[in-house]
């Protein structure tokens, strides 16, 4: 695909460090904010100093890199620190499918960044008063909830429908998402959100980019420099009750054969992605255990040396979709998604995340997350599918993956 740039005019970025501040979240002045944070560490940043609607097709990710290489190399930048995430970045949002052309990039004006002890604040010509509030977060106050695409009985036929297909060997493995639908009273403000589910989440990536909210635990890649790192999750169960239920669900989990086979497709496809991008590369022979406030994961980190200098968005381009959101085969798991989920994801379970002038970033897959779009929130949920899955239990998952941002919403 060959598309003209629209790259901003030349533009200024100035670094420079500040007192740590006491919370990221709580210094957004604005709904229509971005935000990447974890463990209080993390970049938020307002106003906009450049923004692009990326094209869809199978080349978006490169088409994205061409316009962040011209956009970044026409600004002048004045940064004495240098790591990652200080100077200009550009905040993005991916579709899950490449035929939808609704991914972004977006360049704030202001960025405030936290990182290993270090604090700092990038302006992008006339960023402003980044202290100066505007608007106070207000709660979404009550809420009405309605079906999304599909009721739950119609869901459910639709997992059935799919292990029929994996059973008569048409593919390994399917994800299958659910949509739930939320309406207020009065436009909904992501900073309500995002500092819920910080509170609540902190091993998650809290998210906001172009109104997309959530709180993540999937990292698809984090690069630094020549090193980067993924966290593969594939394999759920719900929290117990109490801490013997927990422990009894932890040994069930580490033992299923039905999630110990789906967590094993997203390993190898990681594998497979990773190794023609790496000179060095570690992939765990085991899963071990991620637990969330909700639920458990069966969870692989792998860490790897790139081979040459690439960027982080080449590895994102590399890996996705992964099984953990797709199924394997992709492209056949892809058609089945378009075909049982009769919906379009938009950008749900596609990658979101930051990526500086030196290529360093992390990119995450945006799970647990909402759609905003004035006083409504377009909820998603999605589980993996294979030949044990049981329509009823994923039904259970999904709900229990939806609380997750049922509670940034009604606290």
């Amino acid at each position: 695909m060959k598309v003209a740039l629209d790259v901003p005019h030349r533009l200024t970025a100035r670094t420079v460090p500040v007192d740590e501040p006491r919370d990221l979240l709580s210094l957004l002045p604005r709904p229509d904010a971005v935000a990447w944070v974890r463990h209080g560490e993390g970049l938020v940043g307002w106003g906009e100093a450049a923004r692009v609607t990326i094209p869809g097709g199978s080349d978006r990710f490169n088409w994205a890199a061409g316009w962040l290489r011209e956009t970044f190399q026409a600004t002048r930048v004045e940064d004495p620190l240098r790591i990652p995430g200080s100077g200009p970045v550009a905040f993005g949002s991916f579709t899950f499918d490449a035929k939808s052309g609704d991914s972004v990039l977006i360049i704030p004006r202001s960025i405030m960044g936290r990182r290993g002890g270090q604090s700092w604040l990038t302006t992008i010509g006339d960023g402003g008063d980044p202290l100066t509030l505007l608007r106070s977060p207000a709660d979404p106050g009550q809420l009405r909830w309605s079906d999304g695409t599909l009721t739950a009985p119609e869901w459910e036929r639709s997992v059935a429908a799919a292990v029929e297909q994996i059973r008569h060997g048409r593919l390994g493995k399917v994800v299958l998402a659910r949509d739930l639908n939320a309406q207020a009273a009065t436009p909904i403000d992501a900073r309500v959100l995002l500092s819920r589910l910080a509170a609540r989440y902190p091993e998650s990536y809290t998210f906001d980019v172009a109104g997309l909210v959530g709180a993540t635990p999937e990292l698809l890649v984090r690069r630094t420099g020549g090193l980067i790192e993924s966290l593969v999750l594939a394999g759920t169960t719900a929290r117990g009750s109490d801490p013997a239920d927990d422990e009894a669900r932890a040994k069930a989990l580490l033992a299923s054969p039905k999630d110990l086979e789906e967590h094993g497709y997203a390993t190898a496809m990681v594998r497979e992605a990773l190794t023609p991008l790496c000179a060095e590369l570690a992939v765990p022979d085991s899963p071990e255990l991620l637990t969330l406030a909700n639920v458990m994961h069966l969870a692989s980190p792998v860490r790897g040396r790139l081979d040459r200098e690439r960027s982080v968005l080449d590895v994102v381009a590399a890996l996705h979709p992964t099984p953990a959101v797709g199924g394997t085969p992709t492209t056949t798991a892809v058609e089945l998604i378009r075909e049982l989920e009769v919906m379009d994801r938009g950008r749900y379970a596609g990658p979101v995340g930051w990526i500086d002038a030196r290529g360093d970033g992390e990119w995450g897959i945006a799970l647990r997350c909402a759609e905003l779009d004035g006083p409504q929130a377009r909820l998603f949920a999605g589980c993996g599918i294979v030949a044990d899955s049981d329509p009823a239990a994923e039904l259970a998952e999904a709900q229990s993956k939806f609380r997750v941002m049922q509670y940034a919403l009604e606290g």
